[in-house]
């Protein structure tokens, strides 16, 4: 295992001695055993309308008595807040204008210039051969180091990040700089495709987490030899408590897709399937949620196969719409596929509230997926990018009642045993208390 005395920020003892102290910036000395009280999460933006995993996270978190405040990196440009976000937005840190952003960033440096400039100079290797991703670190450097102020008046005991690319930058650069212990979460294309600084944040977090064991394998082949000791294992789960299983088979043959419209959804091969399923008689509506890049190329191909009206883009739309549109669903599919760029999913929550809400579910054996839903057991699992494959999974769902509903009762006891949010978050929360007390 490295040790963090190779690097130039080794411990917050020996970082301490060589720091100037003064009452803005003070050291972090935690007493042990203390319970975990205050925690500041670090997200790209927020909120953010296909984050809603985090959102139920954080709020688990606050049930139990932590005080989490939230640092968006970005301003949100989202036109639709979510009902739960919104109750979290007094908790909301966005960045603040660009010269208080640069005038306190300057401070942090002068009172921290040994931390500050091994931060930038350890970017800057990581990071040189590939300028728009420096620049993009260094100016999330900035905007984190910009916010110590309010960070110190609040006094985490715990830095945590989603995605372990910029947000995770800004956690490790911050817990540098303030001599606080950071964890980061990582979930999908930050695992399978950016990997700033990954190896070394890996190694230095006090609590690395991802999504999947599938996740774990592929880190420790392909990043860091670390991964099986140092990552842990906590899902995105989703809120029991507000989807209540139908009871009901709907009428009528109602498909859903939710998710965003990128390649890897595989929401181009659901359309290539179900130009099979109109070929062969078969009727049906479908209707895929979502907005993203690959919105024209699948209304093009809607429109090829003279879809458009079996087939509706409903863009963007909030929770509410979504789960009344699973009551009505008789299939719910997601044929998850790894785009021609590497990027894929980690475990789509989607995938988890439709299970969680009764509906048969149809996915592809990709990257976690199998660890969700085992074929024939609690859904049906198609080939990758297979259109007839997909097309035969849907057909049989369709026209065999008493398949979903075995599917539907396994999927749904599924669910409640590993991806209920709330019993992951104090999963997490658990893991958050060990590392400040191992930090300690």
């Amino acid at each position: 295992m490295r040790s963090r005395a190779t690097h130039d920020f080794s411990s917050s003892e020996g970082a301490a001695a060589a720091m100037p102290q003064d009452s803005a910036y003070t050291e972090f000395a935690p007493a042990s055993h203390q319970p975990l009280q205050r925690v500041v999460y670090v997200v790209s933006q927020f909120p953010s309308w296909s984050e809603t995993f985090i959102v139920r996270e954080i709020r688990t978190l606050i049930e139990v008595g932590v005080d989490v405040r939230i640092l968006s990196l970005k301003r949100s440009d989202e036109t639709m807040v979510q009902a739960d976000a919104a109750a979290l937005l007094d908790r909301v840190r966005q960045p603040p204008a660009l010269l208080p952003t640069v005038w306190n960033t300057l401070r942090v440096l002068f009172a921290h210039p040994v931390r500050v400039g091994s931060a930038v100079a350890t970017i800057a290797v990581d990071t040189w051969r590939t300028p728009a991703v420096l620049a993009k670190s260094l100016a999330t450097l900035t905007r984190s180091l910009s916010q110590i102020t309010w960070l110190q008046a609040f006094d985490p005991q715990f830095i945590h990040a989603h995605w372990s690319t910029y947000p995770t930058t800004a956690a490790w650069a911050l817990a540098r700089a303030m001599g606080r212990p950071f964890g980061f979460t990582c979930h999908a294309h930050d695992v399978f495709r950016n990997h700033q600084l990954l190896p070394r944040k890996i190694a230095e977090a006090a609590l690395a987490v991802t999504i999947s064991r599938h996740n774990i394998g592929w880190l420790d082949r392909n990043i860091s030899a670390l991964a099986p000791y140092k990552l842990k294992v906590v899902h995105c789960g989703v809120d029991l408590r507000q989807i209540s299983m139908r009871t009901q088979d709907p009428s009528g043959n109602r498909i859903l897709g939710v998710g965003r419209l990128s390649p890897e959804k595989g929401f181009h091969t659901l359309i290539e399937s179900l130009a099979i399923l109109r070929d062969n008689g078969t009727l049906f509506q479908c209707t895929l949620v979502g907005e993203g890049p690959a919105r024209q190329e699948l209304q093009s191909l809607i429109d090829r196969h003279q879809l458009r009206q079996h087939v509706e883009l409903a863009g963007a739309q909030p929770q509410e719409y979504v789960r009344a549109a699973l009551e009505k669903a008789t299939v719910f599919a997601l044929p998850c596929q790894i785009a021609a760029n590497g990027s894929r999913d980690g475990i789509p929550v989607a995938l988890m509230e439709a299970m969680a809400a009764g509906c048969p579910v149809v996915s592809c054996p990709v990257s976690g997926v199998p660890e969700l839903i085992g074929n024939e057991v609690h859904g049906l699992l198609a080939a990758e990018r297979d259109a007839e494959s997909l097309a035969h999974a849907l057909q049989r769902l369709l026209d065999d009642a008493a398949l979903r509903r075995r599917l539907s009762i396994a999927a749904r006891q599924r669910v409640e045993l590993e991806f209920d949010a709330r019993q992951e978050a104090l999963k997490l929360h658990g893991l958050m208390a060990g590392a400040i007390n191992n930090a300690a």
